[in-house]
């Protein structure tokens, strides 16, 4: 009897063990065929946390959550033998690397294989992709994934933005009808603005690679640079009437992509061509996805040494089903198996090549550290702004790159600021960058002045050199140069309790981090004032627009301690002054001390307004400064009560039937209007607005066009982003500590007359030689001299700010953040 129950016990062991390997499809698990209907996040994050505790060779990795709580997980699978090694197969290809030691390639080195989904939450096919892909992945029974995984390890990130996925699927789930409406008309192919394609402060994830500046970003970077993957994937869709995009990209290519990555973006890309020629499927490569803007999830990953590729599935506004201008029903399973099918096809093609690949990616990284790309060896950036070299580290170390500070000689190199060769003599906490190192292409891409672009067609931006987007003083050297300090720091502020009950304080206006100073203490109630002038007061010299916190008007019995918690909470240097009797310059009571009202700000939104220039405000007030601001949709101003109101800003948007006559009434009566980009174009050459759009030369002439020549033809009027040169008046409170050159990024050719002496001040004009780095059209470029890009002008007692480029732009132009904070709490 005993031995019988125990042989039952052993056959139910193994029926159990047998159930547990049997992992449930999708379709199983969510109990609805996939393709069916699109999946909440959440329920994705279920399956996912399903698999990784059924599963044997997994790992599920959580990096973070979103802004609205949402997790965010990478899932490693692996064979048996190397699931139980992940942090040796990590730390080996770091090594590879040359990152913390020295790596070898050999028969047992698994190649990573990164695949990303869903980076734009309107773009919702990938997800549901990544769970089959994952499916096959971990099916015992499918002797095809399970050979890969030999020599393979696959890290699926199912959803990179789930804010934005969410905000699409509960859009779509809630207007749709009992059966999907194919009609292109119907609503379900309409999303309400702002679209879920953004994350929560509608930004565009995609643009944010190299920036990190959103939380999604950061968690995700951070991952993928503990790993650094031979290959990655970024999974899009495009408009619903697109065929299939894969690659081999298209140009221009950036001069740093190898021969290798190159050549491997094509095996992967005719593997896939393979698939798709089965099936019948429609598919184009090498056109519009280019390869120079560096924080895209294909060229990030492809600066780090990765075969970086983006997919793109038509799709976009598709919902379950639509039909397209050919006649075709596009439906969601469709776009789900087109994914699913390179997701494999990729892997596939990596472990068939991963030996060769392996030794390609160390042989880009050998190259990194002993040949660095590019003409310049050394970058030094001068120290004249503490705040702002810190951040640039911070980027800097984020991307993991390697710097130190000083050089102890006297250097020649080229300045971004004249654009000649000067001799330099760096200071001791000058920053320091040697391009012998491992992330040396990432590092040039970053910091070369000028961007070389072999072909203008291109997606994105043109310009984005650090230095130039920083607000810095830089010179590039043809010199290998070591920093002779690597572990110094910018002296830390120490503002110890003044026991002697001091008159004022004065703190200096230089960066965003003095913005945010300022904003804590108006959240607290502290009365502040700022110079109009410089002065010298206590024995040191202050800038105009520094800020001066007097006891007059904040009598409070925990005055100064209050004021030194906000300074060194927020690491703000204070000089304690005992009189208001100053050295040189306006004495304390002044006129010139103009006192700081803290502003009641509304923010437009909505359909009028575009999203991503408005999330950047948004983020700005929110996340950067912490200061208060109201966001009222565009339609609903008239609900506004303007008489407490103080600041109005106007993002870029196309405003219909724009409000200038009740705005002009509100204006002067002592509100304060910012108008942002097209916002200013649509307040241009009204009545009462004194800007005006320069007249350009038109020539009717007809001529002789060649029609396959209209794409080039249509470029000589584009501005994809390119940096400018703007003289800008710093002694106007709106450029108060920034330097008399400041740095635009244009995203137009838009320019303005100059401002007449009686109608406002020119503060940010460009001249004839502005022109600085980036591709822009011959017809533009001829356009872009002799105006005004940034003035303000008084209406009777209060005044409007015309902001013409984005200050904020994906908010890694850390220059323009003091700008704005000069247009929001400096302009009166």
């Amino acid at each position: 009897m005993a031995k019988k129950f125990y042989v039952l016990l052993v056959c139910l062991g193994c029926v159990v063990s047998a159930f547990a390997q049997s992992i449930q499809s999708p379709s199983a698990f969510l109990g609805y065929k996939l393709g069916s209907q699109f999946t909440y996040h959440a329920r994705i994050a279920e399956y996912f946390n399903y698999v990784a505790k059924t599963a044997k060779n997994v790992k599920l990795v959580p990096y973070g959550t979103t802004n609205e709580g949402r997790p965010l997980m990478a899932m490693f699978i692996a064979s048996d033998e190397n699931i139980g090694r992940l942090e040796e197969i990590r730390n080996n290809n770091l090594h590879l690397a040359g990152i913390g030691g020295s790596g070898t390639v050999s028969a047992n080195t698994p190649i990573i294989v990164w695949l990303s989904y869903n980076v734009h939450g309107n773009e919702p096919s990938s997800s549901e992709a990544a769970m089959q892909t994952l499916y096959d992945m971990v099916d015992r029974s499918n002797t095809r994934t399970q050979a890969w995984l030999k020599n393979t390890v696959v890290v699926i990130d199912p959803c990179l933005n789930p804010d934005g996925r969410d905000r699409y699927v509960n859009f779509y789930n809630a207007v749709k009808g009992e059966t999907p409406n194919a009609d292109p008309a119907a609503r379900e192919h309409s999303e309400p603005w702002p679209g879920g394609r953004t994350n929560h402060y509608f930004f565009d994830l995609n643009r944010d690679w190299a920036w990190q500046l959103q939380k999604e970003t950061q968690g995700r970077v951070a991952l993928f640079n503990k790993w650094l993957p031979e290959v990655h994937v970024d999974f899009h869709e495009q408009g619903y009437n697109s065929p299939y995009y894969f690659a081999p990209a298209a140009e221009p290519f950036h001069k740093d992509i190898t021969p290798w990555q190159r050549e491997f973006q094509t095996l992967i890309g005719k593997n896939n061509a393979k698939y798709f020629d089965q099936n019948g499927w429609t598919y184009f490569t090498k056109e519009i996805f280019d390869l120079l803007y560096p924080s895209y999830g294909d060229t990030y990953p492809l600066y780090n040494g990765s075969i970086g590729m983006t997919y793109e599935q038509g799709g976009i506004g598709a919902g379950l089903a639509v039909q397209t201008r050919v006649g075709d029903t596009l439906t969601l399973a469709d776009r789900i198996a087109h994914h699913h099918s390179n997701g494999l096809s990729t892997v596939e093609a990596a472990s068939a090549n991963a030996q060769k690949g392996l030794t390609e990616f160390k042989k880009y990284y050998d190259n990194s550290r002993t040949n660095p790309p590019g003409e310049y060896k050394t970058f030094v950036i001068k120290n004249d702004n503490n705040d702002k070299i810190t951040a640039l580290a911070q980027l800097l170390s984020r991307n993991g790159i390697e710097y130190g500070y000083g050089v102890g000689k006297p250097v020649s190199g080229y300045s971004y600021t004249s654009a000649k060769t000067e001799q330099y003599k760096p200071g001791d906490g000058d920053l320091v960058i040697n391009a012998y190192q491992p992330k040396s292409v990432l590092l040039n891409v970053l910091l070369e002045p000028k961007t070389f672009i072999a072909d203008s067609n291109t997606y994105d931006i043109t310009g984005w050199s650090l230095p130039y987007a920083y607000g810095l003083k830089a010179y590039a050297l043809k010199e290998s140069v070591k920093p002779v300090n690597a572990t110094y720091k910018p002296t830390a502020v120490v503002n110890a309790t003044n026991a002697e009950h001091a008159y004022a304080y004065v703190s200096q206006w230089q960066s965003v981090n003095d913005v945010k100073f300022l904003a804590e203490l108006l959240k607290n109630k502290i009365k502040v004032r700022y110079s109009e002038k410089p002065f010298e007061a206590g024995g040191k010299k202050f800038t105009a627009g520094s800020l001066i916190i007097t006891r007059a008007g904040n009598d409070r019995a925990d005055f100064d301690k209050v004021i030194h918690t906000i300074a060194d909470k927020n690491q703000r240097s204070l000089v304690a002054l005992n009189s208001g009797f100053v050295d040189k310059g306006a004495d304390i009571g002044s006129d010139y001390i103009r006192y700081i009202h803290a502003p009641k700000i509304v923010l437009v939104s909505g359909s009028d307004v575009s999203s991503e220039a408005m999330g950047e405000i948004w983020h700005f007030f929110e996340q950067q400064i912490g200061y208060p601001v109201t966001l009222v949709n565009y339609d609903n101003l008239n609900r506004v009560r303007w008489a407490d109101v103080d600041v109005a800003i106007f993002p870029d948007g196309d405003y219909d039937d724009f409000p200038t006559e009740r705005l002009q009434s509100w204006v002067q009566g002592g509100g304060k209007l910012i108008a942002l980009q097209n916002a200013v174009s649509q307040l241009a050459d009204k009545k009462t607005f004194a800007i005006k759009k320069k007249e350009e030369k038109k020539d009717d002439k007809g001529s002789a066009r060649i029609y396959a020549d209209r794409d080039r033809e249509a470029i000589k009027t584009n501005v994809p982003g390119a940096i400018y040169k703007m003289a800008l008046d710093n002694t106007h409170p709106l450029g108060f500590g920034l330097p008399s050159d400041y740095y635009t990024i244009k995203l137009n050719d838009e320019v303005y007359d100059y401002l007449g002496d009686n109608e406002g001040w020119n503060v940010g004009t460009i001249k004839k030689n502005a022109y600085v780095s980036g591709f822009v059209g011959q017809k533009s470029k001829a356009k872009l001299v002799d105006g005004m890009l940034i003035g303000t002008q008084s209406s009777g007692r209060g005044t409007i700010v015309y902001l013409a480029d984005d200050p904020l732009f994906r908010s890694f132009w850390e220059n323009g953040k003091l700008l704005f904070g000069n247009a929001v709490f400096m302009v009166q």
